[in-house]
């Protein structure tokens, strides 16, 4: 079956899943009465305005009208300045800010600070009411405050809950403390305003930290945060953080919650940190930041709220079990955050807005696009959409069929209507009105919902218009069903990409494609590459397999550099092979989005007249260590390639927030492997231990398995054979060896072998040496037959030319001369 098609009932199934899928109910929402109260709302709510817009990173262009994010905001300046929570309008286009008196002013983000979770708006609007601030000492645990904001629904703007503060300094997954209300903080009140019984704001309410499971725990940005935020905002036009450059680790008391007098430990120092260049290192104890001590990461975030970039600080430690002043030239810490600046497109909120009809360019179709129609799911081909009604009454499923029969008879077209229909058939017949005709199946489910199916050939393709109705009182009523006939009768297998009022909904890839993963690394690739779902690592291949890229991500060490990197990558390229077969283009240093800095070098190793290339990047960002390898045959070695190359490293960029945030340690196990250092292999069923470098590779089974007669270990141009038999003869296993190695010499004249009677392990046996100096892959090779007791052991040795190194060549032998016998 198609990727994107279904058959029969499944997509009356899957249609009817649509409808009771796509809509919800509104929780409700409660009320607190108190005296003071309404004087309270009187005076802040004009200050309190409702956010809407489009979500998602393109924008909303491929969600329906109805696919809307909403959130509350707080005037701060009368000129239309708006501070909200940002996650309330990162990724958000279109934004309409309502006021309190219902006036709707487009809107944009000009300032977005992730880290405090603040943002501002800007609408173009004057004389608006500000919100007046609390001074951060004036608030108490205990006090009541009431909550404004815009939950659940649009629709409830300005809805007011009261409670109290429950608790100041918390601390919940988040960079800065936060106060702690039971006042009712719902889905949409992000932004809005927590207010004292003065009319102050204290707060602005956040989301992100509560979980809708738990009742009365809700969360707000204190008031000495919000303008901390505010004043860098309007006085830099960011938040001018200072950078320290290490990673702190708090004590297991502190992490569980548990009082704790345990200083943080440095767990990590960024390499060319102000810490690293002060002499601050992994392992060392905080013990003092300026005059102040601090016990939590959360204490130390709010301590470097008072600093600023270039500022020198007096860092205390205990290091190596003294106590040392390290003098630190603070840095300013790197933000992504200006990228969430959106400017103002003049779009309306509603992205259809004057647009009729709905269609595909790509596969040539167009239908009527009424105003309560909306998109709710589309195949990655584009050759299967699924529409709804925003009431629920309906449902329109479109899909197209490619390379069938042109000639198929109206006949075959009824059979395949009907394929794809429910249960119950009440018309079935095939309908011709010149150009536009089409197999009609009509019919009922068993559920009791309505269908009607139409399919059309327009040469070898196959198009299918299914329309199902839930309700069997929509589908007899009698203006309801002339809407849904009208609607199918819209469908035609054309598209005019002249007219203005038809929406283009072809997801069908042209150019390149955008690759973001969970490392936070974006890049571009041809549309006709794919990606290995089964790889273990981001692995994508161009159409003819001819290329690859591979993407490989670890943590780098606390004082990496990347020239120390990159340095041991070539060092241990130019290890795995002969200076002959093997060649580099040298380093060239380059810079990706961001300004940072990268090298690159153009690896080629040839096992035999055959180059094969990998071009790797190399770069450090945010801790991680990023590795971009692709890898091709000499055969596509030219322009293209290299064209390919630069427009893939022109699109490079990494994002923090793009990233995992469960993201973790990585480790770079090439960092940990010692080329001679060895593990011991056991094998108890065939009676015999080896010592194997721990950088070889085993093919079958894992190392120690016991009952596998077989065991090859592999390593770049080289190989490592123990086979062991408990059934057979040493005679037996010397003769069949030795005919094989003869046959191979008669067939071709470049394979050599001579043959010995040699002592192993103190057993007789035979020794057999190769030598074959084809083209593809020149190597050498060493084969020895012994017995002890009833098993026969082959043990072989094989070294391609190509990576004939000392090291390597010694390492085989080490590994058989390891070799012990039970």
């Amino acid at each position: 079956m198609k990727k994107g098609t279904l058959p029969g009932k499944a997509l009356v199934l899957l249609l009817i899943a649509a409808l009771v899928g796509a809509f919800g109910t509104a929780a409700p929402v409660s009320a607190a009465d108190g005296e003071d109260i309404p004087d309270v709302v009187r005076q802040v709510t004009s200050s309190v305005v409702a956010v809407i817009g489009k979500p998602g990173e393109d924008g909303g262009k491929s969600a329906n009208r109805f696919d809307l994010a909403h959130g509350t905001g707080v005037i701060v300046r009368s000129e239309g300045y708006i501070v909200t929570n940002a996650h309330v309008v990162k990724n958000m286009s279109n934004i309409v800010v309502v006021t309190s008196d219902g006036k709707s002013y487009p809107g944009k983000t000009t300032h977005f600070d992730e880290e405090s979770d603040l943002a501002l708006v800007k609408i173009e609007a004057s004389g608006l009411k500000a919100a007046e601030f609390a001074a951060s000492g004036d608030v108490k645990v205990g006090e009541t405050v009431v909550a404004i904001g815009t939950p659940i629904s649009f629709a409830l703007r300005n809805s007011v809950t009261v409670g109290i503060i429950s608790g100041m300094e918390r601390s919940v997954q988040s960079k800065y403390e936060l106060l702690q209300t039971d006042a009712a903080i719902n889905p949409g009140n992000s932004g809005g305003a927590l207010v004292n019984m003065k009319g102050k704001v204290v707060g602005i309410n956040t989301m992100k930290f509560v979980d809708s499971a738990i009742d009365s725990l809700g969360f707000a940005i204190p008031v000495d945060t919000v303008q901390y935020v505010l004043r860098h905002f309007f006085t830099y036009g960011k938040v001018m953080r200072p950078y320290l450059g290490v990673e702190l680790e708090e004590s297991w008391e502190t992490v569980v919650g548990l009082p704790s007098e345990d200083e943080l430990r440095v767990a990590y120092v960024d390499p060319d940190s102000p810490a690293a260049l002060a002499g601050i290192k992994q392992g060392d104890k905080l013990l003092k930041f300026g005059e102040t001590s601090v016990k939590t990461t959360v204490q130390f975030n709010e301590l470097m709220k008072h600093y600023l970039p270039n500022q020198t600080v007096k860092v205390t430690v205990e290091s190596g079990g003294r106590t040392v002043e390290r003098e630190v030239k603070l840095g300013e810490e790197e933000s992504d955050d200006e990228g969430w600046v959106k400017t103002s497109d003049g779009s309306y909120i509603d992205s259809d807005r004057g647009k009729t009809r709905i269609g595909d360019s790509h596969y040539g179709w167009s239908l009527h696009y009424p105003a309560g129609l909306m998109k709710v799911r589309q195949s990655e081909e584009g050759d299967a959409v699924m529409f709804a009604d925003a009431k629920g009454e309906f449902a329109l499923s479109i899909s197209v069929e490619e390379k069938q029969s042109e000639d198929l008879s109206p006949v075959g077209l009824l059979r395949k209507a009907a394929a794809k229909s429910g249960d119950i058939l009440l018309e079935k017949r095939y309908v011709e009105q010149g150009d536009h005709a089409y197999a009609k199946v009509v019919g009922k489910t068993s559920t009791g919902g309505y269908y009607q199916t139409r399919a059309f050939l327009k040469g070898d393709n196959i198009y299918y218009a299914l329309l199902y109705v839930q309700s069997e009182d929509n589908y007899k009523n009698g203006f309801k069903p002339n809407m849904y006939v009208d609607l199918l009768d819209s469908f035609r297998l054309t598209f005019d990409a002249k007219d203005d009022a038809l929406k283009d909904i072809s997801v069908y890839k042209e150019g390149d494609v955008s690759y973001t993963n969970e490392y936070g690394l974006s890049f571009e690739l041809p549309a006709d590459w794919t990606e290995n779902a089964y790889a273990d690592r981001p692995t994508y291949t161009n159409k003819d397999e001819t290329v690859q890229a591979t993407v490989t991500v670890t943590s780098a060490s606390s004082g990496d550099t990347l020239d120390a990197w990159t340095g041991r990558e070539q060092k241990r390229f130019e290890e795995s092979y002969v200076e002959s077969s093997r060649k580099a283009s040298g380093w060239h240093e380059f810079e990706i989005a961001g300004g940072v800095p990268a090298k690159e070098n153009r690896f080629a190793s040839a096992l035999g007249d055959e180059w094969d290339y990998r071009h790797s990047i190399y770069f450090i960002k945010d801790k991680y260590k990023y590795e971009i390898a692709v890898e091709y045959g000499e055969d596509e070695e030219g322009s293209d390639t290299e064209s390919f190359l630069r427009k893939l490293k022109d699109s490079l960029s990494v994002s923090k927030d793009r990233m995992n945030p469960n993201l973790g340690v990585i480790q770079d196990e090439n960092e940990l492997l010692d080329p001679n250092r060895t593990v011991t292999v056991r094998n108890a069923k065939y009676k015999y231990t080896v010592q194997i470098p721990e950088t070889w590779e085993r093919l079958y089974g894992y190392y120690g398995k016991e009952d596998e007669a077989e065991a090859v270990y592999t390593f770049t141009g080289g190989e490592f054979e123990i086979r062991a038999d408990d059934r057979g003869r040493l005679d037996d296993a010397v003769k069949n060896l030795e005919q094989s190695y003869k046959k191979s010499s008669e067939n071709d004249a470049e394979f050599r072998y001579e043959s010995t009677d040699e002592t192993v392990l103190g057993q007789e046996g035979k020794k057999f040496t190769v030598v074959y100096k084809q083209k593809q892959a020149p190597y050498e090779e060493t084969a020895y037959v012994f017995a002890k007791g009833d098993i026969v052991y082959t043990v072989t040795l094989r070294l391609d030319d190509a990576a004939h190194t000392e090291a390597n060549a010694e390492r085989l032998e080490k590994a058989f001369r390891s070799l012990a016998l039970d």
